[in-house]
């Protein structure tokens, strides 16, 4: 009763082979429910983990290139602002350097403005003091002149001495 399947010179019986089939079944089922549906879901896990950390890295990727471009247009609003400010600086300091040559030049002419009326007072009051003294030297001449006659000679002893004694008045003072 056994029927025999001729191969060329092998025969495979047709019981064996059911059941070896039948185990080979069994053991897919088995292995399926078992082993298959972890292995899957172990892998499915792995897969969505790995795709996951894909677009984790995408979205850091993106993050620090967005915080790069921030950084950057930060750095070059910073270098904006610290050139205003040196120039804004740079103004105050010429507008201060202007209004400190200004006011010493005001203050020397100012300075040249008082002096030359220093100047002008003092040359009056010395013109108004040879006035004084020539005016006094004038009548002393004329009241010796008219208490005495003068020859020529004595003339000269008079003018000589006045001269004399005007340079030691003015030597006193």
């Amino acid at each position: 009763m056994y029927s025999t399947f001729l191969l060329g010179d092998a025969g495979v019986q047709w019981g064996d082979f059911l059941f070896y089939l039948i185990m080979f079944i069994i053991m897919l089922l088995i292995v399926k429910h078992f082993a298959w549906g972890p292995v899957t879901k172990m892998m499915d896990k792995r897969a969505t983990k790995i795709s996951n950390d894909i677009d984790s890295a995408e979205k850091a990727r993106k993050e620090a290139e967005d915080l790069a471009a921030k950084r950057q247009t930060a750095l070059e609003n910073s270098r904006t602002e610290a050139a205003g400010i040196i120039n804004r600086a740079k103004q105050n300091g010429e507008q201060q350097k202007a209004s400190i040559v200004n006011a010493a030049n005001e203050e020397v002419k100012t300075m040249k403005a008082n002096a030359k009326k220093d100047i002008q007072q003092e040359k009056q009051d010395a013109l108004s003091s040879v006035k004084n003294d020539v005016a006094e030297l004038s009548i002393e001449i004329a009241s010796k002149i008219i208490q005495k006659e003068l020859t020529p000679e004595s003339q000269k002893e008079l003018v000589d001495s006045y001269i004399e004694g005007l340079g030691k008045q003015n030597g006193n003072r």
